[in-house]
């Protein structure tokens, strides 16, 4: 009988180098402990029970678990004092029996998962027979987790206490804070006093060669902050020049880390799983790294900002536009906007240009989603495919023209999914293969775009009808019928009135052409309305592992022991 350690996906992580192996005590039961330099396993010791003739016995084996080493968030020694005050009164005299010959003890906190993608931080704790035993188990396995040396030791946090409902300063008190000190994980806090003051903070002020991430406490905005700051600090230090719109730019050298305490938490969402800050501040502490995608946008070769999420015009970007006169509603403004903008159904004229991506990193419409170790995200454009580009550029060849007039234009470089919209704008769309999947909705009567809309919330289709396109692209343009371009202070006046009109009717939509709509840009508005956009393939780096398969969920969801018969 040969003894095999399995992963939670079926895998068998056999053939481990054996560092320790011992026999002690969990909650009164003897268990046999073993650490491996992947997996740290425990079972149940195995009992002979004897029969009554005396002559044969059988062997028994319980319950066993284990824990792979890169999900360990600590280890440190049980004080003595502290053993069994948590016991009830009727057990303290099996536990002093057992503490007598078992008098020292080490509790490992691990990442445990539970439903929808959440962690949490669970504790195991072993009880030795001698304090060198003990001392010995807590030597190695810490040696085993400094060799984790994607895990982050020193952060840089900035917290945003006036995000989504205000808890944002409460949220990393409570629940990150501690999990910080107890991964030994220093950190530097800033709690942000105004718009931008983080971006500025790190663009003029950080030293960032002391820390190994920078992490944002709030929501997408607060995000978005830390990613324009880092961008365009690492740009300057390397010399590049923001406002050239086909400029290479560099990778940042630091991930970033998103505790959510925002309003939707798109980002987080999307590439975690869930909105959970617990999870994410696990996931900063294991130094998970996720790749992305950042969109440079520009306007007659002025940079004007970076999205990674929506770029939307039309529809979404009327709603944010309308939304920021409401901003006293708080989150409920984005619902009474949407329902003013749907029922205001408008459509803009204009021309949409675009460079379709490489044919290997598939459709919008393959169903095939960005999950862990996404193998579309691990391709990496070739060099054949950005000399094409680069002639593309130069003599127009490859790029696709359509004019037309729209409700929506919509560039999603994630799924944007979100608690409200499950599979989100774009359920396909990826993190890190240099695309952005590009949604035209043309003209259609008020019932089809509310089809359209209502498709975002369930399974079905959402591009599965006629008036919706969607391509992936490399890069895109827009310019509207009419060169006008909008400044800030135009997007405060007041638009003129228009009916509604028969809610079904097909050619129930208002006289909207002659004017031009704002581009939401991860919840900002964009100054111009004629945009370039570049896909700047995996500029930054989030402490995240994407969006893990959906497992059963067990008393312990890590390894087990499989037995496997040895002929």
């Amino acid at each position: 009988m040969t003894l095999l350690l399995m992963t939670p996906h079926g895998e068998i992580m056999d053939k481990q180098p054996r560092l320790l192996s011992s026999q002690m005590i969990l909650k009164r039961r003897q268990v046999e402990v073993t650490l491996h330099r992947g997996v740290l396993a425990w079972r149940d010791a195995e009992r002979s029970v004897k029969r009554s003739c005396g002559v044969s016995s059988s062997s028994k084996t319980g319950h066993s678990q284990a824990v792979q080493v890169c999900e360990i968030v600590a280890v440190q020694k049980v004080e003595e004092n502290n053993q069994g005050l948590t016991q009830a009164r009727r057990r303290q005299q099996r536990a002093e029996e057992h503490s007598q010959l078992y008098p020292c003890g080490f509790t490992v906190s691990y990442v445990r998962r539970t439903r929808q993608h959440q962690w949490r931080c669970s504790d195991v704790t072993f009880h030795c027979a001698t304090p060198g035993l003990c001392e010995q188990w807590i030597k190695v396995i810490n040696e085993q987790l400094s060799f984790l040396t994607n895990r982050p030791k020193s952060l840089l946090v900035y917290i945003n206490p006036y995000g989504g409902k205000r808890r944002g300063k409460c949220i990393y008190e409570q629940n990150v804070a501690p999990l910080f000190c107890r991964a030994c994980i220093s950190a530097d806090v800033i709690v942000t006093e105004h718009a931008n003051h983080a971006r500025d903070h790190l663009i003029l002020e950080a030293n960032l060669d002391k820390y190994d991430g920078v992490v944002c406490v709030g929501g997408d905005g607060m995000f978005s902050e830390i990613l324009h700051g880092l961008v365009t600090k690492t740009q300057t230090d390397h010399g590049v020049d923001l406002n050239q719109a086909d400029a290479k730019l560099m990778p940042c050298p630091l991930r970033i880390g998103i505790i959510p305490a925002g309003s939707t938490d798109c980002v987080c969402f999307a590439t975690v799983g869930t909105n959970d800050p617990v999870t994410s501040a696990l996931h900063i502490i294991v130094g998970d790294s996720q790749s992305m995608d950042v969109c440079s946008v520009h306007h007659n070769n002025v940079f004007l900002r970076y999205s990674v999420s929506l770029l939307g015009y039309g529809f979404y970007g009327d709603v944010l536009t309308d939304s920021e006169r409401k901003r006293w509603l708080g989150p409920a403004r984005y619902d009474l906007s949407g329902v003013k903008t749907f029922l205001s159904h408008n459509y803009y004229e204009g021309t949409v240009s675009f460079l379709p991506a490489e044919d290997n990193t598939g459709n919008p419409r393959d169903k095939l989603q960005c999950r862990s170790g996404c193998r579309v995200c691990q391709h990496k454009p070739s060099k054949d495919c950005r000399m094409s580009e680069e002639k593309s550029d130069k003599g127009g060849s490859g790029w696709v023209e359509m004019r037309g007039k729209f409700i929506a234009i919509n560039a999603a470089s994630m799924s944007c999914a979100c608690p409200r919209s499950p599979k989100g704008l774009s359920p396909s769309a990826h993190l890190a293969d240099g695309t952005t999947d590009l949604i035209l909705v043309r003209k259609c009567s008020r019932l089809d775009f509310l089809r359209h809309l209502l498709r975002h919330t369930n399974k079905n289709d959402q591009f599965d009808h006629s008036f919706v396109e969607v391509h992936r692209v490399q890069k895109f343009r827009f310019q509207p019928r009419h060169l006008e371009l909008l400044s800030l202070e135009d997007l405060s006046e007041p638009r003129r009135k228009t009916s509604f009109g028969a809610i079904c009717s097909a050619t129930a939509t208002c006289d909207y052409n002659c004017a031009c709509s704002s581009w939401n840009c991860d919840g900002e508005i964009l100054s111009h309305a004629a945009i370039q956009v570049s896909v700047q393939c995996q500029l930054i780096r989030l402490f995240a592992r994407g969006i893990e398969e959906q497992q059963c969920v067990f008393e312990d969801p890590c390894s087990t022991w499989a037995p496997e018969s040895v002929a």
